[in-house]
Parts: structure tokens; C-alpha cells; sequence
């Protein structure tokens, strides 16, 4: 398959990471559709209550293993780290030091109530995405992660805009500006945009 030119926002995938694809689709469209079926089980597992209690999410298997859940009949390196440089995120070499550093400082803020609920969930969800762990999926990875963060602590998931931000757009728009907000230290906007 090749696929059509990616959207605004979007992490590319090098060549060797779209040969990766499991189904045989053809469009865009056709794999967004395919990623949105994979991710719904996955949320399904992760917010259910049992899950919850069972599982740490503020651990390094826990977020390679949700990715591989989010994606693991779409992409073969799903759970997987990238290996390849991209247009975010830090260098591959340093992310599972980077992972390791943000583990390690949000067990710290849930442990000690460094921040509210909410700006714990999306001061980790912002920072795992400028790690950007993975080849792709990691805004929604981010997301679904932080939606974990709040109702493991009782908290109702985020709305994220309201809308599905996945797809171009203005809501898209709003995401990533209030996300380059919060690069500059200003979090507000992205805690807005989260529950709005």
C-alpha cells in the first residue's frame, strides 16, 4: 500500500515503517478506519475497571504494551519503539531515558499531589508526546494514556475538544496549538482544550 501524503500534524512514516502494515488496505481512509477499530478495543480494555486496578500505567511495559494493544492488527512494530529519526520527539537513543525520566516524575506528582488530577494527566500526556516514543500513534497514545492517569484517580476521561481530533481540521488546529503551548511552559491551554 502506498499511503497518500500525510496530514497536517501528522508523524511520517519512512517507507520500512509503512512496509510494516499488516492489512492489505488501500486508501488513507481505509487505515484511519482500520487504526479507529484497533484503538476502540484497546480503550475498552484500558478504562475498564478492572484493568485499572490491576494495572500500573506509570510503568515502561504498561506503555509499550498499550501501544502494541492500540495497534498490534494494524502495524507489526506496534509497541515498539521507533528506531527513526522524525519531525518531533527526542533522538531514538534517548527515549527510553526520556520515558524513564517522566515514569519517574509522575510517580512523583500522583505520590506527593505535585498538581490536580487533571494537569498530572495532561503534563504527562504532553510530555510523552515530545518524546514520541513510538513510529506513529503517539498523540493518540498520549490521550488515551492521560484518560488512564484521570479515572485511575476517579476522575471522568477528557474530551479532547469534543470532537475526533484525529482527522484535519479546526479542532486539530486547536490540539496541536494549545500542545505548542504547552512546549513554551504555558499548560493552561492544553488543560482547557483536554476538558472542553
Amino acid at each position: 500500500m502506498t499511503l497518500l501524503p500525510t496530514e497536517d500534524g501528522n508523524t511520517p512514516l519512512s517507507p520500512d515503517e509503512q512496509a510494516e502494515l499488516i492489512p492489505n488496505l488501500a486508501t488513507r481512509a481505509e487505515l484511519n478506519e482500520w487504526e479507529r477499530a484497533n484503538i476502540l478495543v484497546a480503550y475498552d480494555w484500558a478504562l475498564d475497571s478492572r484493568t485499572l486496578k490491576r494495572q500500573d500505567p506509570l510503568t515502561e511495559p504498561y506503555v509499550r504494551g498499550l501501544h502494541q494493544r492500540m495497534f498490534d492488527q494494524t502495524w507489526k512494530w506496534a509497541g515498539k519503539y521507533r528506531s527513526s529519526e522524525k519531525n518531533i520527539g527526542v533522538p531514538p537513543w534517548l527515549i527510553r531515558d526520556g520515558l524513564g525520566a517522566l515514569l519517574g516524575d509522575a510517580h512523583f506528582w500522583v505520590e506527593r499531589q505535585t498538581y490536580a488530577t487533571d494537569e498530572i494527566a495532561i503534563r504527562f500526556h504532553h510530555r510523552l508526546v515530545l518524546i514520541h516514543p513510538f513510529p506513529n500513534g503517539n498523540g493518540r497514545h498520549a490521550r488515551l494514556m492521560a484518560d488512564v492517569l484521570a479515572k485511575r484517580q476517579e476522575e471522568p476521561i477528557f474530551t479532547w475538544g469534543g470532537a475526533d481530533i484525529a482527522k484535519a481540521g479546526d479542532f486539530r488546529k486547536r490540539y496541536i496549538e494549545a500542545l505548542q503551548s504547552a512546549d513554551k511552559g504555558e499548560i493552561r491551554s492544553l488543560l482547557e482544550f483536554a476538558r472542553s
